[in-house]
């Protein structure tokens, strides 16, 4: 699961009417396989550089990806479709699929690859300094400045290239948005006479009656300390401003009296039992399960979620019930209370390294994702906020209220930020999840967390300078 995303993009958002994933609960690889594929007729375009030819010589392409699991099956739909197609019109090309979880794939196989300069032709990529910027640096990475232009699509996409952008060249395309937010059980809200948490009195009240009443106020999985994490860098972005670009540069420290405030609000949090008990022992899966049970009236969560309160979906008894809140107003916080932990980093990278073959069909790739089909499938059946701009006809096809209520979200925000693992460096990122699951379990205050993180941020700032 980099808070680049300013008030430009939030106006760009709002101006194309929508104004606007990671969490992910497998620790098992799918095995590669290849899709289907299909000889394309004689009078199709071969791809965006290439004509057909029925003597073409076969060739694969890897591509990895990270949509495995059943919460995924939407978005694996769409990329088997874009597969299927561009094996249709690039002629000889097969597809090699290589489904890897996505912590592994980013923390583990994507940085041994590219260190050893053999990654995948096509790979799920993150953005930032810690992982496009990174590999865009030591040359592993495709520009892809001049495809963009080639296929007429640069301008298509909405402000949304900040995280994967290195002196003005392009090196990764995000395939949507998200935002972080408060989802609530509408139903339990109503049986007990529960404002929806839009402000944090209601908030506060209604985990209190809740809790009262033997149901958890928070559905909460901190097996993964990345899930906590999302409340806590909320919350802090709540208390402070600056938040997260300022760590790597000093203007914010993790031991400040203002971000210690938000490790020690959590800590409060979990004394007074708004969280699932035993939140250390519970997956990402598991909250939501314990959600759609009814175990719990909120779940703090990414809008990615919305996908499963649908039919069909793993959650599909939750339809209709589910509501979608940004954190409220902290009172008394210095931070931007309108601000939102809304990103687009998250997408596809492409090797540098590439024949004439190959690059035909990364453009075919990129031709087909990155279309106002599948952009507009991946919001109505992915509940993914649209990284292109799609026009007041296909937006009026959103019919889904939970997605509805995100998009509303997005356009209410005064400013975004990025998520913080984009921004900080990777030992401290770990070093937030360790010192949390210890604030979780009791054997850390927040001042000690702070401290802790603060300590190895510096370390990781001075090896910069």
């Amino acid at each position: 699961m980099n808070r680049k995303l300013t008030l430009a993009l939030t106006t760009a958002l709002a101006m194309s009417t929508l104004l606007a994933a990671c969490g992910n609960n497998n620790n098992s690889s799918e095995p590669s396989k290849a899709a289907e594929s299909s000889a394309p007729p004689a009078s199709e375009s071969a791809s965006p550089s290439a004509e057909p030819s029925k003597e073409a010589e076969p060739f694969t392409v890897s591509l990895r990806h990270i949509q495995i699991g059943d919460a995924q099956k939407f978005r694996k739909a769409i990329l088997d479709d874009v597969v299927k197609k561009t094996e249709a019109e690039v002629p000889g090309l097969k597809f090699e699929l290589d489904g890897v979880e996505d912590a592994a794939n980013r923390f583990t196989k994507l940085p041994a690859e590219m260190a050893a300069g053999n990654q995948p032709k096509i790979f799920d990529l993150f953005g930032g300094n810690a992982d496009a910027l990174k590999y865009a640096k030591a040359g592993r990475l495709l520009d892809l400045t001049p495809i963009l232009d080639e296929l007429g699509i640069k301008d298509k996409f909405l402000n949304v290239f900040g995280q994967f952008t290195l002196d003005g060249k392009i090196y990764g395309l995000p395939i949507g948005g998200s935002v972080e937010g408060v989802f609530y059980n509408t139903e339990l809200f109503s049986q007990n006479g529960l404002n929806p948490p839009t402000t944090w009195d209601d908030l506060i009240k209604a985990a209190d009656a809740l809790k009262g009443k033997g149901i958890t106020p928070f559905a909460m999985g901190s097996q993964a300390a990345w899930v906590p994490n999302m409340l806590v860098n909320t919350i802090i972005g709540r208390y402070t401003n600056g938040f997260p670009n300022g760590i790597v540069t000093g203007e914010v420290k993790w031991n400040q009296p203002e971000v210690v405030a938000a490790y020690d609000l959590y800590s409060d949090w979990v004394g007074k039992g708004y969280f699932t008990k035993g939140e250390l022992g519970k997956s990402y899966d598991d909250m939501l399960n314990d959600f759609a049970a009814g175990k719990a009236g909120m779940m703090f969560d990414g809008s990615w979620r919305s996908s499963a309160f649908k039919e069909g979906a793993v959650a599909a008894s939750m339809a209709g019930k589910v509501g979608f809140v940004a954190l409220p107003a902290l009172p008394n916080a210095a931070g931007d209370q309108t601000s939102l932990n809304a990103n687009y980093s998250n997408g596809y990278g492409f090797s540098s390294d590439l024949n004439d073959q190959e690059l035909a069909a990364v453009k075919g790739f990129i031709k087909n994702l990155y279309s106002d089909e599948m952009q507009l499938r991946g919001l109505l059946e992915d509940g993914v906020l649209p990284s292109m701009k799609l026009s007041d006809e296909s937006l009026a096809k959103v019919t889904d209220p939970v997605v509805k209520q995100v998009l509303d979200v997005m356009k209410a925000a005064g400013t975004t930020f990025v998520h913080f693992d984009a921004i900080a460096q990777k030992a401290v990122y770990s070093e937030t999840e360790l010192q949390l699951q210890k604030l979780i379990d009791g054997k850390a205050s927040g001042q000690q967390v702070g401290d802790a993180i603060q300590k190895l941020q510096e370390a990781e700032n001075a090896k910069t300078k």
